[in-house]
């Protein structure tokens, strides 16, 4: 095929694809009002509000993982685990912080979702949860002393002003840039969710002061 056909062909394509639409507020997304102070203007921040002990949450965890690292390197994404007000949830929040901070979230964060929704662990207590990081090779004293600490206490109580902040009303729920939360009553399936997230990342990259 010669240059000149190829380009004519290629144009008819394009016309044939479906644009991609602009992502329409209390549609596609809501705005949050006031919107929030990210750590880092620079950069795109795509939040991920969630718990272990939703099972929800379990389920999108191994997708939004896999689609978390593709994100291009002006995006970052964080996880903010949250407990609505339920003490279990809230000993659940310390355990991923805790994790954090041992530097054994890597290892043990998908365990802790199997652990609760497909072996049936009841980790909902410190010290069900402090046995269980133990049985799994972590050292006990250690860790206890890092989930009791101010500074895992004082990430899980900030975890919940931001979820308040951010008007969560369920998880998992995705946050863009402190702007706009990811919402619409079209979506099919988690799939469908990042697809949307991803259009609304652009919207907020878009609305970036030019270098």
């Amino acid at each position: 095929m010669s240059g000149y056909l190829a380009a004519i062909a290629l144009a008819v394509l394009a016309m044939a694809l479906p644009a991609r639409a602009e992502v329409v507020a209390d549609r596609d997304y809501v705005a949050i009002v006031p919107a929030q102070v990210t750590d880092n203007p620079a950069k795109t921040e795509v939040l991920e509000f969630f718990s272990y002990g939703c099972p929800h949450c379990a389920d999108f965890d191994p997708l939004v993982s896999k689609w978390a690292k593709a994100l291009p390197s002006d995006v970052v994404f964080k996880r903010v685990p949250i407990s609505f007000g339920r003490p279990q949830w809230a000993s659940l929040a310390r355990l991923y912080y805790a994790l954090e901070a041992s530097g054994e979230l890597t290892k043990l964060d998908a365990a802790v979702f199997r652990a609760l929704h497909q072996e049936n662990k009841r980790l909902f207590d410190d010290k069900s949860i402090i046995a269980w990081v133990s049985a799994q090779g972590v050292d006990e004293a250690k860790f206890t002393a890092t989930y009791n600490s101010f500074g895992v206490l004082s990430q899980a109580k900030r975890a919940d002003q931001m979820a308040h902040a951010y008007k969560i009303q369920g998880v998992p729920a995705l946050a863009v840039d402190g702007k706009y939360l990811v919402s619409s009553k079209e979506l099919k399936g988690y799939g469908d969710l990042l697809a949307l997230t991803e259009q609304v990342i652009d919207k907020a990259r878009s609305e970036k002061p030019k270098k």
